[in-house]
């Protein structure tokens, strides 16, 4: 036995390692981080292509292939060859019948000869009129009917897919069959209309007429859908014709359905399937340019195509509200581009699955949405991208690994809480767990752990106040304040789990950030700094935690403009009122009451601002910061964790 090893070729590598949805997610990240929905971040990802996987196309990928593909048809195309066959075929039968007829010297002969003279240049109408006519020449005579079959054959296949083929040879056994075959076909259609069709009639038709049908559908509206489409492109064709060419190849196709006894079924089937496709493009023309002329056949099957290829095109773009890849037709994208651009797809799709069955993404009425975990996750790409800037110029900042307990032990313990780090009293937690299973062997659980008690660690009320006005989007700052946020959020529970931390977006109005809705948060357009209210809300936290050392870092780009009135509707005005700026400094003043530092982070060079900051400087004894946007992350993590250390 002999055995024959070669590259695998027939779709993805069945041996490959499944691909990490956590590097679809960082790579998201970087989008989200910057500015974008997670909507976007994610429609972006899909149109590159996967992150760590080269072998693997992404949508902009197929969609420049799909547009390849139009534009080969577009510049092969040529729609009138069945016209320019038929004229030439009419011209050589003519042609055939004088050269028989300029020998005889007969008045038959001239009277024939007038009457091809009379003949209309409309070559409709004039194969209308030779339809009945004698000819005397059995060249002529063949070569005429050689032109009503291609008219037969083609004028069919314009309709039927691979009926061109099925008549090639002139039978009319077969005409009898096609005819029956398009009544069994209204009749049928007839019947579902009335809600009285069954699969099994449908299995029936195709069992008697399935070689007519190579498309080979499985059911009628299958059936339906490829009989519309192809209907559809045929009237685009004759659209895209000349008025003239429109005239007379329309006259061609009546007349060779009026002679084959099929005009009547044909008319039939057409309106059944306008009523039930309305939705496709019937007479819209299209621009082509070929310069080979195509049968019409050919000819409808290329428009086809396009058409195809246009719906595909829009789906691949995603750009329409609510889009999904589950949009994009799978048996289009085969016909269009191969096998390869289904798995392609089908690895797309994977992901954008996957992110949602292992919980990083939702979908809340239609709007794709960050989960908590995919926030954490975020968080922690941010706090590493500030931590690294930190390394670069001082080293250490964040570098703690001190060894022991939390503090000095009591002798004391107490059971454990979750975000616990006093050390585990192994006596007491084995104790608990004999003691509640009654004998061996010892299974613990949560409630029978317990920890030593140590002297109370100190812990912290954090509050960052962070600007959401329009103006941050306007001066490229918004997506660094978004950074900052999920870095100090991830910092905290991470490092820190033991503060109280609280996120506080500020515009018009003011209200607390919950840390699963940072990432994919807008900034508003709406007028209005209104850090009055800000600071009203953070002042609230600090006194739900008194024990806490207060912590208070503002991030804007603008002085207050807007104010929070008595009947809790904010007031805006420009440039700051007095009243505005006295409400602000009066709850700067409130912040001193409660021994909360405010540093300030400044986003702009603008003079009234610097005013602002130096006078809750002066008011506080806090710090004011002018830092630019890429390194705002850095200035206001090392200016927490200095706080921590000084603490």
């Amino acid at each position: 036995m002999s055995y024959f090893y070669r590259e695998y070729h027939d779709g993805p590598d069945p041996l490959a390692p499944p691909y990490d949805v956590r590097s679809a997610l960082d790579d998201m990240g970087d989008a989200i981080l910057s500015g974008s929905t997670p909507m976007d971040a994610l429609r972006d990802l899909l149109r590159r292509g996967l992150p760590g996987a080269p072998d693997r196309r992404g949508l902009d990928d197929l969609l420049r292939q799909v547009r390849r593909r139009r534009r080969e048809l577009r510049d092969n195309t040529r729609l009138d060859g069945t016209l320019e066959r038929v004229r030439a075929l009419l011209d050589k039968a003519i042609g055939q019948e004088r050269a028989e007829l300029f020998p005889d010297p007969s008045d038959d002969a001239r009277f024939r000869e007038a009457a091809l003279d009379a003949l209309p240049s409309d070559t409709s109408r004039a194969v209308q009129e030779l339809a009945d006519y004698d000819w005397r020449s059995a060249a002529a005579r063949q070569t005429f009917e050689e032109l009503r079959d291609l008219l037969r054959r083609e004028v069919l296949d314009s309709q039927f897919r691979g009926m061109r083929d099925a008549l090639a040879n002139p039978d009319p056994a077969a005409m009898e069959r096609v005819r029956q075959m398009m009544s069994d076909l209204n009749d049928m259609l007839d019947r579902d209309a009335r809600g009285e069709h069954t699969q099994e009639d449908f299995d029936r038709f195709m069992q008697q007429y399935g070689d007519m049908f190579p498309e080979n559908p499985r059911n009628l509206d299958e059936l339906v859908d490829q009989l519309a489409r192809r209907a559809a492109a045929a009237q685009r064709m004759l659209a895209s014709l000349t008025p003239e060419q429109r005239e007379e190849l329309a006259g061609l196709i009546n007349n060779t359905l009026e002679q084959a006894g099929l005009a009547e079924q044909m008319h039939r089937l057409g309106q059944a399937l306008y009523a039930r496709r309305p939705d496709l493009a019937w007479n819209t023309p299209e621009r082509v340019s070929g310069e080979q002329p195509m049968g019409m056949g050919d000819a409808v099957t290329a428009l086809q195509e396009l058409a195809d290829l246009g719906d595909l095109e829009t789906a691949l773009r995603q750009d329409y509200p609510g889009a999904r890849l589950d949009d994009i037709d799978e048996a289009a994208i085969r016909r269009a581009l191969g096998r390869s651009a289904v798995d392609d797809l089908e690895a797309l799709r994977q992901v954008e699955r996957e992110l949602e069955a292992q919980g990083y993404l939702r979908r809340n009425r239609g709007k794709l949405e960050l989960t908590p975990k995919a926030v954490r996750r975020l968080g922690e790409t941010a706090l590493r991208r500030v931590f690294a800037s930190l390394d670069s110029g001082r080293r250490g900042d964040h570098d703690q690994r001190d060894a022991g307990t939390a503090g000095e032990p009591t002798g004391s313990t107490r059971p454990w809480r979750f975000g616990d780090e006093q050390p585990i009293d192994v006596v007491r937690t084995v104790v608990n767990g004999v003691r509640r299973g009654g004998g061996a062997p010892v299974s613990l659980t949560v409630d029978d752990f317990e920890v030593v008690e140590t002297e109370r660690r100190s812990a912290a009320a954090v509050c960052l106040l962070v600007d959401l006005s329009y103006s941050m989007a306007l001066r490229g700052t918004w997506a660094a304040a978004k950074q900052t946020a999920l870095a100090l959020q991830a910092l905290v529970a991470s490092k820190f789990p033991q503060d109280a931390v609280q996120i506080i977006g500020f515009s018009n109005y003011a209200r607390v950030l919950r840390p699963d809705e940072l990432a994919g948060l807008e900034w508003d357009m709406v007028q209005g700094t209104n850090l009055h209210h800000a600071l009203l809300i953070a002042g609230r936290h600090l006194d739900r935690h008194p024990d806490f050392e207060p912590v208070v870092l503002v991030v804007t780009d603008g002085e207050p403009t807007a104010h929070l009135m008595r009947n809790g509707v904010p007031r805006f005005e420009w440039p700051p009122s007095q009243e505005t700026l006295t409400l602000t400094l009066a709850e700067v003043d409130k912040m001193t009451r409660r021994r909360a530092t405010i540093n300030v982070f400044m986003l702009a060079a603008d003079e009234r601002l610097r005013e602002f900051v130096d006078e809750v400087a002066r008011r506080n004894g806090g710090r004011v910061f002018s830092a630019s946007a890429d390194r705002l992350g850095e200035y206001v993590v090392s200016d927490f964790l200095r706080a921590r250390r000084t603490r």
